[in-house]
């Protein structure tokens, strides 16, 4: 099992992505969570096999259709036992 760090910047606040790597999570099986950040971009925690969380990566570099994804930055850290994937506030 891995954990990452996720940070995204670019168009990434209200073109659905939260709800669309959620989902796209949940496809790989992953644990952990997303959340809009003040700065207008977006952080998640994954956690599961080495494949699917970066292919998980793989996917926050395109996002949804309407996002405009400059920058995608991930950072290895400690297990948290995350019981699902979700979206928070």
């Amino acid at each position: 099992m891995v954990h990452l760090n996720i940070h995204i910047r670019g168009r990434v606040q209200g073109v659905y992505y939260r709800a669309s790597a959620c989902r796209r999570a949940e496809e790989l099986g992953l644990k952990g969570f997303v959340r809009n950040q003040a700065d207008g971009s977006v952080y998640a925690e994954a956690e599961g096999t080495e494949e699917a969380v970066e292919a998980f990566v793989e996917w926050c570099r395109q996002g949804p259709p309407l996002a405009q994804v400059q920058e995608v930055r991930a950072e290895r850290g400690e297990l948290q036992a995350f019981r699902g994937f979700e979206i928070r506030r």
